[in-house]
């Protein structure tokens, strides 16, 4: 017996000293908790990722930021099961021996979560595929102040409106109409009279106009308060009274993320982000995070919030509400995640210490008078010890967090205890939706816009309160009218007005033809986008000498260029 345990032990240490790279220290305190046949929910991030400038080059041929989306999510999802496809077989069979349970694959950060023995674990460890284990835990992810305050239902506009330039907008036809907004949170009550006229359209399949992580199920009504408050100041439009919402003819998509106690993970934040993008979502709002967080979940939400930019999507997050106690968590990890992913857009201060970009704007909380909120978490952030290694602080600057503020003290919107009541709230949480808002009215104005514009737009056009940019109010406050006037007019050409062009053969061994009679010019191109052949003016073209493949055939008109794939035969794949 003590040869046995003895060498248990061995291997336990053996176990640890070899897979200090892999398994995060968390996971191991956990693992030492708990006993040989209980299962431990873990995330696994791969080690293979898409390479990003290809799929960046790829996306630039779209001709609309929905078309974008769509491309994106279906090439990641495809790269995400081609890439685990062996881990998923080897899952698939330890479930069937009750080893392992619920395996779900989290397509925006090429990620996978499930529960496991500890032995499986210590197996999974050893593979050369897997980047990181970490353990899949949940926290408080809503940074509150001060309990909701109950207050009337008047017949008013809310002074934050105002304060942001937002009733200016609507003066000129701007009122986020036609924008699906994606709120991440505890939920919403979609029978608030001030929302349920503008709810998402989910169809059969989504009845209730979202989703719940939480819980895995089609209806993700409120039962915190939190998201309901927060969708308000997004797009409440005043059916019961009190007009809330910056863009109030915005549409609702309602995602919780959030448990009943406010408590949820990383895995419930990249969920909600991805089911959001992948259900056609402009935009999101999320006024949640983790605070303290461990390695894994900032690298997993971090891929995940690169993803979200690679679709076209931005984010508006809050920043957090540690800012007066930074005993608990200091400088340079006060900000909550995702909040600490960086912007998508790098403004001039930042430069001196520059880094890679994602879809967060993350957002401060200011008073009525432009004040910082005493609460409002700081900057900055560091990347350097994770996989990203990027943004070094002391020496180095950072990445400055915030990158915008807006009004959150003393924030009117929608109880979600009621259908048509209101109550008051503190927060970076209400700073965000406010935010969210304003993005939406610029999306009204310009549906095509990307997350590097939008959040350039808004950091040029902010109210500034310092001279450069700071880690407590970011550039600025956020200034609607400001923001609408420097969004570029949609010059979208209708569908209809478009030149059309056929290709035949398509697939082809060699030989083909375009028939477009706006053709000015056309190019085959690899998919880095390098020139490969040019086609004569009479529309016929050779792959001759290239190898069997995907191309793109750039076809330039006089109203427009067109891209369109051909295929070589022998290549039998056409997912593009």
């Amino acid at each position: 017996m003590k040869k046995i345990t003895f060498l248990v032990f061995f291997l336990f240490v053996a176990f640890y000293g070899q897979s200090q790279a892999l398994v995060d220290l968390r996971l191991e305190k956990e693992m030492e908790r708990c006993s040989d046949d209980e299962k431990i929910g873990v995330v696994v991030l791969m080690k293979s990722q898409y390479d990003r400038m290809l799929l960046d080059l790829r996306a630039g041929y779209c001709r609309s930021r929905a078309e974008r989306r769509d491309l994106v999510v279906s090439e990641l999802k495809n790269y995400a099961e081609a890439s685990q496809y062996d881990l998923k077989q080897t899952l698939a069979e330890l479930e069937r021996c009750d080893l392992v349970s619920g395996p779900q694959t989290l397509w925006s950060a090429n990620a996978l979560f499930f529960a496991a023995t500890k032995d499986v674990i210590f197996d999974l460890s050893k593979r050369s595929d897997i980047a990181m284990i970490g353990f899949d835990h949940k926290e408080n992810l809503i940074p509150e102040t001060e309990p909701s305050r109950p207050v009337s239902s008047n017949r008013e506009t809310v002074p934050g409106i105002y304060q942001v330039n937002a009733d200016k907008v609507w003066e000129l036809g701007y009122r986020g109409e036609g924008v699906v907004v994606a709120v991440v949170d505890s939920g919403v009550n979609y029978n608030h009279l001030d929302v349920s006229d503008h709810l998402w359209d989910g169809g059969e399949a989504f009845p209730h106009h979202g989703y719940d992580v939480v819980n895995g199920d089609d209806d993700p009504m409120d039962d915190k308060g939190h998201g309901t408050h927060c969708a308000g100041t997004v797009l409440g439009d005043g059916t019961a009274g009190s007009l809330t919402g910056m863009a109030p003819e915005a549409t609702l998509m309602c995602v919780k993320s959030i448990d009943a106690e406010g408590f949820g993970g990383a895995v419930n934040i990249a969920g909600g982000m991805e089911w959001s993008v992948e259900h056609g979502c402009d935009l999101i709002s999320m006024s949640l995070g983790m605070v303290n967080s461990e390695i894994p979940d900032r690298e997993l939400l971090r891929r995940s919030c690169i993803s979200v930019m690679d679709a076209g999507i931005v984010a508006a997050v809050c920043a957090g509400n540690e800012g007066h106690i930074q005993f608990y968590c200091p400088i340079p990890n006060n900000i909550r995640v995702p909040a600490s992913c960086p912007p998508p857009y790098l403004d001039p201060d930042q430069l001196e210490n520059p880094g890679e970009l994602s879809c967060v704007i993350a957002v401060g909380a200011v008073n009525n008078s432009d004040v910082a909120a005493y609460f409002s978490s700081q900057g900055p952030v560091t990347w350097t010890n994770t996989e990203f290694g990027d943004y070094p602080y002391e020496p180095g600057i950072g990445l400055i967090r915030p990158d915008l503020c807006a009004p959150g003290v003393g924030i009117k919107s929608l109880d979600y205890q009621t259908t048509d009541g209101y109550c008051d709230m503190d927060g970076t949480s209400q700073a965000t939706p406010c935010l969210a808002g304003v993005v939406a009215l610029m999306l009204n104005k310009n549906p095509d816009l990307l997350p590097a514009d939008i959040c350039r737009i808004l950091e040029e056009t902010s109210v500034k309160l310092t001279e450069t940019k700071s880690n407590v109010t970011g550039v600025g406050r956020i200034d609607a009218l400001a923001a609408i006037q420097q969004v570029p007019t949609w010059d979208k050409v209708p569908e209809a007005e478009l030149a059309h062009a056929e290709v035949y053969p398509n697939p082809t061994n060699d030989r083909f033809t375009v028939l477009c009679e706006e053709m000015t010019e056309a190019a085959v191109l690899s998919l880095d986008g390098k020139l490969a052949k040019t086609i004569g003016a009479d529309g016929h073209g050779s792959l001759e000498g290239l190898i069997p493949g995907v191309y793109l055939l750039r076809i330039t008109t006089n109203k427009g260029v067109l891209v369109k794939k051909i295929v070589k035969g022998g290549y039998l794949t056409t997912n593009f």
